[in-house]
């Protein structure tokens, strides 16, 4: 027993003093060589990303940040693979077959393999076209939420109820970018037939004008809330359109302050906010 711990010892002695340092050369080459690159991936991006004329300093650095994760995940990828490879070839193991073997189950789900090629083509699409970036609201094909991460295969999606969708890029028909560049209050309110239509349209503008006005909320708009349009006849209301332009994901907080405040001031100028209403006549005719 002895004899074969000794030997066993003499062989394992020499193999970590060559081959094991250099697999902790390794290891730690790939590590420096992670942390080197991206750095220099940070740096060129933020280099080479210009500015739109209409693009904010939030959107740019949303841009920045998401072509940063991408970048840095494919070198990150591509790091650990030739660095476990190499660790396998110092190990002792032959890479040559297992490289081969590779190539051959590659043939086999090569049909399969068009989706992954797919879902990385149009990734780069919208990568390239900035349709969309990490912090964005946007709605993909009638699934919307909050963007939290995007890769060259899909976008990660978390929705207002906190469930996480995961969107492969190839399947994306349809975007629709609801924080891009500036965001909008559109706003229907119903208000009584009886009411003055002049009245209405001035305590609109004005609860409009102090709420963009507000210290708490001032740095949120673009435009002040204003009337449009009488958007509609309806059966019990004149339906009235308001809008404003906002920074981008401010529209509903501001929309639900503008809602609250149109409701005191209507209290407090006597306009009625109709609902429908049936009315039910009795037959008293005695029989």
């Amino acid at each position: 027993m002895n004899n074969a711990i000794n030997e066993w010892t003499d062989k394992l002695i020499p193999w970590l003093t060559d081959n094991g340092v250099k697999i902790i050369v390794i290891g730690v080459v790939a590590w420096l060589l992670n942390i080197i690159l991206a750095r220099i991936v940070i740096r060129t991006v933020r280099i080479a990303v210009v500015r739109d004329n209409d693009m904010s300093e939030e959107a740019e650095l949303k841009r920045e940040n998401t072509l940063i994760r991408i970048f840095n995940g494919a070198l990150r990828i591509v790091i650990i693979v030739l660095a476990v490879m190499m660790i396998l070839q110092e190990g002792g193991i032959e890479i040559g077959p297992m490289l081969a073997g590779a190539g051959i189950v590659g043939l086999a789900v090569g049909f399969g393999g068009q989706y992954l090629i797919r879902d990385i083509i149009t990734g780069l699409f919208i990568i390239l076209e900035n349709q969309y970036r990490i912090g964005d609201v946007v709605d993909i094909d009638g699934t919307g939420g909050t963007v939290e991460d995007i890769s060259l295969r899909l976008t990660r999606l978390r929705d207002l109820d906190g469930t996480i969708h995961h969107v492969p890029h190839g399947d994306i028909k349809r975007v629709a970018n609801l924080s891009k560049n500036f965001s909008r209050i559109n706003l229907d309110i119903g208000v009584s037939y009886s009411s003055d239509i002049e009245h209405v349209i001035d305590i609109i503008n004005r609860t409009g004008k102090e709420l963009a006005e507000d210290p708490d909320y001032k740095d949120f708009f673009i435009t002040p809330p204003k009337f449009l349009r009488v958007n509609d006849f309806a059966d019990s209301a004149i339906k009235v359109k308001i809008l404003a332009d906002t920074i981008p994901l401010k529209q509903w907080e501001l929309t639900g302050e503008l809602r609250k405040r149109l409701k005191i001031a209507f209290d407090r100028e006597g306009i009625e906010i109709p609902f429908p209403q049936m009315v039910v006549h009795k037959n008293d005719e005695k029989k």
